[in-house]
């Protein structure tokens, strides 16, 4: 096993253990997951600017924007600098979502579902790239 898939194994069996050692929530009682994906290699980074590059495609977005379908969403999109690309995707109710990028040619999504989910995302630097997924219940 290399140390990178040792790494990942002992968080995986963390994480299980964790969630095993809570108490379960009722099912009303409202909640969010969010669950953010950095690029680790360059090869990874050109994919996954792809991947929001496609979906804009889709949209009609040109540097980035907003989607919402649903009521009461509140949703942002900053950017300071050039070439950045941002998404913020809200679908269900409630949400709270902002993305600011401060720099050049950063790229990042962020993706809401359920409702009642609040995500706030900043990139400072350059070249950056990554995705935030949220679930609210």
């Amino acid at each position: 096993m290399t140390r990178k898939t040792t790494l990942t194994a002992t968080a995986a069996a963390l994480a299980i253990a964790l969630g095993a050692a809570l108490p379960a929530a009722p099912a009303h009682a409202g909640g969010s997951v969010s669950i953010s994906v950095s690029p680790t290699s360059p090869e990874e980074a050109r994919a996954m600017r792809l991947g929001l590059g496609m979906y804009a495609i889709a949209k009609g977005f040109k540097n980035g924007g907003i989607s919402q379908n649903g009521f009461g969403n509140i949703a942002g999109l900053a950017q300071n600098g050039g070439g950045n690309f941002g998404v913020v995707h809200q679908h269900g109710n409630g949400h709270n979502g902002t993305l600011t990028q401060n720099g050049n040619h950063n790229a990042h999504g962020l993706f809401q579902f359920g409702k009642n989910a609040n995500g706030h995302v900043t990139q400072n630097g350059h070249g950056q790239t990554g995705a935030t997924f949220q679930f609210g219940w």
